[in-house]
Parts: C-alpha cells; structure tokens; sequence
C-alpha cells in the first residue's frame, strides 16, 4: 500500500508500470533528509528533495538538474559501472513519466543496483574485509587522487582561513553536548590542537597547496560508500554538492577511512590500509597533518550523533544508544590530537632476510609507519612502483639520495610523534651513522633491528619472490655485504634470525 504522505510523483515511482524495464515486485523507498531512493532490482533511481539546508541547496528544479549531472560526473570517476545517466521525468496531467512527453519537472540520477553485501562495512561485519581488499583499496584510491583534477580555485580551499572554518563550527555546534556525550576536557584539549596546529604550522598548510594536494576528491570515502563488486573497488555517493566539502587535502579522504577502522577496533587493518596508501603516491609528509583530519571526522560523527539527543521523537532507548556512541567518537577525536613521542626503528640486512616481512608485522602491533627504500628509490627516479627500474636507479648517487630522503622523512615523522621503521639494507656504517647522530640530537629513540638468515635461504627467498616492489634478484646476494656494527651502534641494536619461529618483534 502507498503511503499518500509521500509526494505523488514518489508515489508513482513506486509502481512497476512508472518503469520501461522489469521491476521487483515490491519496490524498495530509501528516504534520507536530502533524497528519495528507488530500488528496482536491477537499477536505482535516485530523486533529490526540494531542500535547503545552507551547506546544500536543491531548492530550485535547475539546482536539482545541475546537482543530478555534477553527481553523475563526479561518481563516474570512482565507480562508472554504477551511474548510468540523468533522466528527466515529464508530467501530463496527474501521470509522471521517465523521460516521456510532456513538461520536465523533475530530473533523476538512474544507477546499477548492486547487493548491498558488497559494501566494505558489510564484508567487515561478516569478518571478511581481508589485507588484500583493503591493499586493493588503497591502490585505487591512490589512482583516484592522482587523476583528481586540481587548480587555483581549488587549491585556495587548502588555506587555514577555509579549513579552520569548518572545523571551528563543528565545535561551536557541541558546546552543549559537554558534560554529556564529551567531556570538558576532551573539547578544551581537543580545540587547543586545532587553535594551536593552525597558529604555528601555517608553512606546512601552505605546503600542501604549493604542493597541490588539495584536489577534488571525494569527500565522504568511508566503508560504507565503497563496494567490491564484481572483483573491482568501487567508490560511490561522493560529495556532489558542497564544494569546500569536495576541494579538499587527499588526507581528509584517507582520514575517512583510518578512522572508520579504528572506530571498529581494528587499529591493525588501518595501519596496513594508511601504510600501502600512503607507499602509492609517496606522500609521507601529509602524515603530519593527518591526525588533523582524522580528529575532525570523528568529531564530525559525533557531532551528527550527538544531533539525535535534541529529536523529541526519538525514543529513549534509541536516544542512549546514540549517547554512547556519539561519546565513542568524541574520544576518538580527542585521542587523535593527544601528543605521543615519536621513535625511530632502523631495519637492516641483505635482500631476502625478511626486513620488510617484519617491519610490516611491527608496524601493525605498533601503529608505525613503514617507509621502504625500495618504493622512496621509484618515487625519486620517477619510475612505477610495479615497473623495474633501470641501471640509473641503482647508481651510487640516487642510493644516496635514496637515504638522506629516508633519514629526512624518518626525523620529521619522528619528531611529530610517529614511530617510523626506516626499511632499508643499511649495510654500510656510512649510512647507519648519520640516522644515529640525527636521532641523538633530537632526543628521538632509536632501534636497529638486524635481520639475518643463513645464505641459501636468502637466495630461496629472492627466488620465490613475486609481485614486491624489490627489485632485488638472487643473482644480486653475491655483491652484497654487511659492514660489522660499530661500538657506537651496538647499544641500540637488536639481532634477529629470521628462519626462527620466535623471530617475530
């Protein structure tokens, strides 16, 4: 039966003979504040509401119109086999029809019907959001970002004035939430971050436009607007209408998605998901303005969360509910800002003697940051990650420059409170030396962790080895030698013999 609460074009829409194609026998009405959502079977039609809410406006029949085909557009991108086409839907008389004779009075957006099973945040509640879904993940979404376009107008969305905006709203919107779903603690400690971050570190914000990492992306990336469907990553219901929501730094995307996983306690799958990203398109210095975003998109769903306490027609017990989990959030956006001393992890050992196979499994048990060698050697000769670098790649001068880039990046994360594993061979004492000295003069803890196993299985290793960034080859082991280790080193370092069991940090 049809609810005549509903508009009668809606009403309509939800009989099978409005439709030219076969539909379900019972179609499916999605409503959220902005939109009305039909599902068929095998297509979707999406019907944006006569709304405006300041941050969007879909008041008019041509913003509508407009905002239908910036939505195709912009979803193309990410998931092309989903968004199919903006139709009109025409009037005569009392009868509405797709793309029929009469006047246009409404326009929809017609998508692929996919099983919502496929969504990420579903495949994780049945425990089967695996390492390579989310591997696979980050490579697309570097793809993404890569290809996302960027230019003046765009990038002056990466200015303090317009990020501190936002952000400041977002707090002024909860001071009435203090003392219930967060502490006055979290929201002081919480905004002395944010008022401090953009006080000081004006230079670093400026380095992300001037580096042109404010692009248009995606603006709502979380597990529950991405599917794997049909063995592809699929990124889909991005931010159509609202630009300084959409310009944004790639960080804020990503943040999204880390946050989302440590939401479900799954430290562990975000570390591995920000580490294979962040390897992609080489940006570790975004890591120093990450915590940033990811604090504000916590708080930003405790913010919305905390919005259902003011509703008289909630009930109670629904009510508590969102109380808990708004204060969830709220903590999470508070632990994000909290200060923590960074270290430095050097790993070292010939090709094959599992230094990165152990970093991995540190960085998760640790939340660090892994940066290869092997991956800041490709982004500096500008070769591919998955292509083999010629001679030049090789040659002693880019070696060099391979680790002064490792050692800068190493102190500067290091120095913001990250734990940073410096994944090289480090077989010379000539390049172990100097990671030591920067370490010790700015107070950061150090570790070496010498990986080693005995030649044949080093050899076995690099023989079996298949789809790694290494270009390293079994031929390769014959010109390779560890430098002893210094009296100098020996106090930070830690041997390990990796064809043992118990070989793991």
């Amino acid at each position: 039966m049809t609810d005549t609460n509903l508009p009668l074009l809606v009403q309509q829409m939800l009989k099978p003979e409005f439709y030219p194609h076969p539909v379900t026998a019972t179609i499916d009405l999605i409503q959220t504040h902005v939109s009305y959502v039909l599902l068929t079977g095998e297509f979707v039609y999406k019907l944006k509401k006569p709304v405006n809410y300041g941050f969007l406006d879909f008041s008019t029949l041509e913003k509508r119109k407009h905002f239908c085909h910036e939505e195709l557009r912009l979803n193309q991108r990410g998931a092309a086999e989903l968004y199919l086409a903006v139709l009109p839907i025409t009037q005569q008389g009392d009868t509405f029809s797709l793309g029929g004779a009469g006047e246009t009075i409404e326009y929809v957006v017609k998508m692929v019907q996919f099983p919502q099973e496929t969504l990420l945040s579903a495949m994780f509640d049945r425990n089967e959001l695996s390492e390579f879904h989310l591997e696979d993940l980050a490579r697309e979404l570097a793809k993404f970002h890569a290809s996302a376009p960027t230019n003046d107008y765009i990038l002056k969305f990466g200015e303090v004035a317009q990020i501190r905006q936002a952000i400041d709203e977002n707090y002024e919107q909860t001071v009435r939430y203090i003392g219930a779903a967060q502490t006055q603690q979290q929201f002081d400690e919480t905004r002395a971050y944010t008022d401090r971050l953009f006080a000081e570190q004006q230079a670093l914000f400026e380095s992300r436009v001037q580096n042109r990492w404010i692009r248009e992306c995606h603006g709502d990336v979380h597990l529950r607007n991405i599917c794997f469907w049909k063995n592809k990553i699929l990124l889909f219901d991005c931010i159509e209408f609202n630009e300084p929501f959409r310009f944004v730094d790639v960080m804020f995307d990503i943040a999204y998605i880390i946050m989302d996983l440590d939401a479900r306690n799954r430290p562990d799958l975000s570390n591995l998901f920000l580490n294979a990203y962040i390897e992609q398109t080489g940006d570790w210095e975004g890591l120093q303005v990450l915590p940033l975003y990811l604090s504000r998109q916590s708080y930003v769903r405790a913010k919305v969360t905390s919005f259902l306490l003011d509703d008289p027609s909630i009930p109670e017990a629904v009510k508590q509910e969102a109380m808990e989990t708004a204060k969830r959030y709220y903590t999470l956006a508070w632990e994000y800002t909290q200060h923590k001393s960074g270290r430095l992890v050097v790993m070292a050992g010939l090709s094959g003697s599992g230094k990165s196979t152990v970093a991995r499994r540190l960085a998760r048990q640790t939340g660090a940051i892994q940066i290869r060698s092997d991956a800041v050697r490709k982004h500096l000769g500008g070769v591919g990650l998955d292509e083999t670098g010629g001679s030049a790649l090789y040659s002693r001068d880019m070696t060099q420059k391979t680790y002064d880039r490792l050692l800068q990046l190493g102190i500067t994360l290091a120095s913001q409170g990250y734990t940073v594993i410096l994944d090289a061979k480090y077989d010379r004492e000539t390049l172990r030396l100097p990671v030591i000295a920067a370490a010790e003069s700015q107070q950061i803890a150090i570790e070496i962790l010498h990986c080693e196993a005995p030649l044949p299985v080093l050899r076995d290793r690099l023989q079996q080895r298949q789809g790694d960034i290494s270009d390293a080859t079994a031929d390769l082991l014959d010109q390779q030698y560890m430098e002893p280790f210094t009296d100098a080193e020996k106090p930070y370092l830690k041997t390990l013999d990796t064809t043992q069991s118990d070989s793991s940090y």
